[in-house]
């Protein structure tokens, strides 16, 4: 089916500008697996609000973004900027996308521009305090094992045309090394921007297990990327 498909073009990464509830289904989030979670991270988290809202209903929730080092006012023109690039690309691709969560394109747009509001709300005041970490996969600024959850949304696995096997070897033991040994990773999706699942997945699995990690493939109950309904978990041991 991938081989029908237009792929999305995207020269460089895109910001990310998604919601609470959208990581939640996104990615599976049980209620149970916020309310026992330590500290959360998402990593590759753009202008996306997951955070913020985090913090707000009580959970302990960090970011990292190379892009936190913007003043908030740069952050916001480009996110505003991007918003309307990406609404316009899926515009020409909108028959190929599943629009069950969002409805339409105008309220997916509307989505993104709500999360960019609350995203810079709370970058503005808590810049300085750690929160949003300025930083890149494959080196995180974070000692071993301070995360029960670790999040990765779009960003691993979606742009392999540029970054190789190895840059994802080294991005997934840096995720690893961060989150505890009785905690969690998620990442979605696992396609890449053809729409074809990432090509050197089982090979880097198979990798990972041999060193006692466990990879789990669970639903997403947001599927709207192409053929995509998959989130990639992965743990240590029995965890």
């Amino acid at each position: 089916m991938s081989g029908e498909l237009k792929p999305y073009e995207q020269i460089g990464v895109a910001m990310t500008c998604r919601s609470f509830e959208e990581y939640v289904r996104m990615f599976a989030l049980e209620t149970d697996l916020l309310r026992k979670s330590g500290p959360i991270l998402d990593v590759a988290a753009g202008a996306s609000s997951f955070v913020a809202e985090a913090c707000g209903r009580g959970y302990q929730a960090v970011a990292a973004d190379p892009m936190y080092a913007l003043e908030p006012e740069a952050i916001y023109e480009h996110g505003s900027k991007e918003i309307a690039i990406s609404t316009a690309k899926l515009g020409a691709i909108k028959e190929q996308c599943d629009w069950s969560y969002y409805g339409s394109i105008d309220r997916h747009r509307a989505n993104r521009e709500a999360s960019l509001e609350r995203f810079i709300a709370h970058y503005r005041v808590s810049q300085d305090s750690g929160v949003y970490a300025q930083a890149m996969l494959p080196s995180l600024p974070y000692p071993d094992e301070s995360f029960s959850l670790v999040l990765v949304s779009h960003f691993l696995f979606l742009y392999e045309g540029q970054f190789d096997l190895t840059f994802h070897r080294n991005a997934l033991r840096e995720l690893l090394r961060v989150c505890r040994k009785d905690g969690e990773i998620r990442i979605y999706p696992i396609f890449t921007l053809k729409w074809e699942r990432y090509p050197y997945l089982a090979e880097l699995l198979d990798e990972l297990g041999e060193e006692g990690v466990r990879s789990r493939i669970v639903e997403s109950k947001l599927p709207f990327i192409p053929g995509s309904k998959e989130v990639l978990r992965l743990t240590y041991g029995s965890a």
